[in-house]
């Protein structure tokens, strides 16, 4: 019983330095600035949960990315017209779509695009 107690907890803390090591990598490639299209919420969206458990509110600076964690802070700036905002992120977006980011409509007013309903973005972690 000993020898197995002595080996459990290397395991343990084994496993928990690996998963560490690998979500640091995993978030560090996440943090790296990011280009592609951004695309903004329907306004059918506005009262629902979303993913984080938070009410969505189209007047507020959130958004939506594939990876980084909520509550991250990220600067978007419309490559087009270079507007930046700095929105929250609060949901998680499906692997499957091909945008970045979606951002309120608030957002997506300030960085100019609603009228074209998608812009080529740049995306930076707020440090």
């Amino acid at each position: 019983m000993r020898a197995w107690a002595t080996v459990k907890p290397r395991g343990i803390w084994a496993t928990v330095v690996m998963l560490a090591i690998v979500g640091a990598a995993g978030l560090a490639a996440a943090q790296a600035a990011e280009e592609g299209v951004a695309n903004f919420y329907s306004d059918k969206f506005q009262g629902k949960k979303m993913a984080s458990g938070e009410v969505y509110d189209k007047d507020k600076l959130t958004a939506s990315h594939k990876k980084l964690p909520y509550g991250t802070k990220v600067k978007v700036t419309n490559l087009d017209n270079q507007k930046s905002v700095v929105v929250t992120i609060n949901d998680r977006m499906p692997a499957s779509n091909p945008a970045v980011v979606d951002v309120t409509r608030r957002a997506a007013e300030e960085l100019g695009f609603v009228k074209s309903g998608k812009a080529k973005v740049k995306l930076e972690v707020e440090k």
